[in-house]
């Protein structure tokens, strides 16, 4: 399995991880034991990078990873993130960004995964409402007391990722980055790379639109979130067909699933960028990571970024009320 650093923590992980939202009833009813199965077979496989988050299940993903990796935590580089928070009022997810309550949900985290330490810890979403300095401070002293080994940001905006590695260097940035989806991460890569911190690119795959999978909204199962997705809605799904539709022909040309053609793109962009697709299916495990297999040339890597050039798909990256708290 090639070996990508984490920035300059000195941590290295696979070159694909695995996400694990999927695991925790967002996409249909979960699976525990084989959800288990899907893990095992990734570390059989080389893949230690396991992304979690306290709010995936509300504890329930942290705790399946937990379980799974009872007698197998050396292959593991285990990320978990905190900092949304449960609306008692419902709706969108509150966030938390203090630092008393970054040190609580640390503490939590760690009961749950049955860990003495966590390898990568990220903070899920910005808290506009906390200076970034106060939160990064708090993520200094988890390191500090051998709790946590490095830290990072998810959806955080190039001033913002800034601020907080100048109080903590960050090992990461996660954000969602795909061929569909790519403009704010490549609004903020060159601040990561300037500052030496690595890229984690969440939903790679496009929450499975570029798998060529998706051509009606009855090919997702009820129960199933991305029903509600703008993304997933009638004509912006029209419209990210035909996106797709170049990419399967690329695809076929070079003797891949569409699906390994866009990871291998992904993997192209840089050493310094991870995508995590996730799953709860071992077929598509193995899929993913074939994509290792594809070898992309400069000229084919431009042809497949003209095909689906940036800013075109159809559809937001998340439900508008959700939008508000990315990019922060």
């Amino acid at each position: 399995m090639e070996q990508r650093a984490l920035g300059t923590s000195g941590i290295k992980v696979s070159a694909v991880g695995l996400g694990l939202m999927s695991m925790s009833g967002v996409y249909g009813k979960p699976d525990d034991s084989e959800s288990t199965n899907v893990i095992h077979r990734a570390l059989d496989l080389g893949i230690n990078l396991l992304d979690s988050s306290d709010m995936y299940g509300w504890g329930q993903n942290e705790e399946l990873l937990g379980r799974a990796l009872r007698g197998r935590r050396d292959k593991a580089v285990v990320l978990t993130k905190f900092g949304q928070v449960k609306n008692p009022a419902g709706g969108p997810n509150l966030v938390n960004g203090r630092a008393e309550y970054v040190r609580e949900a640390c503490d939590a985290s760690l009961k749950r995964l049955g860990l003495d330490v966590i390898d990568i810890y990220l903070q899920h979403r910005v808290d506009p409402s906390v200076p970034i300095e106060e939160t990064a401070g708090a993520l200094k002293r988890l390191i500090e007391q051998g709790k946590v080994r490095a830290v990072g940001l998810c959806e955080a905006a190039p001033a913002t990722v800034r601020r907080a590695h100048a109080v903590q260097p960050l090992a990461a940035l996660q954000t969602e980055y795909s061929l569909l989806y790519r403009t704010e991460a490549e609004a903020v890569l060159p601040t990561c790379r300037e500052l030496g911190i690595s890229f984690i690119a969440y939903s790679p795959l496009g929450r499975s639109m570029l798998t060529g999978t998706v051509k009606t909204v009855g090919d997702i199962p009820d129960g199933d979130r991305r029903r509600d997705h703008p993304r997933f809605q009638e004509a912006a799904l029209a419209q990210n067909r035909v996106l797709v539709e170049k990419l399967e022909a690329l695809a076929q040309q070079k003797g891949c699933t569409v699906g390994q053609l866009v990871l291998a793109w992904l993997l192209a962009q840089g050493k310094d960028v991870v995508p995590i697709p996730g799953t709860k299916r071992r077929d598509r495990l193995d899929e993913n990571v074939h994509a290792l297999d594809v070898k992309l040339s400069p000229d084919e890597v431009r042809r497949i970024s003209e095909a689906v050039p940036a800013g075109s798909a159809g559809g937001l990256r998340y439900p508008a009320p959700q939008l508000k708290g990315v990019n922060i």
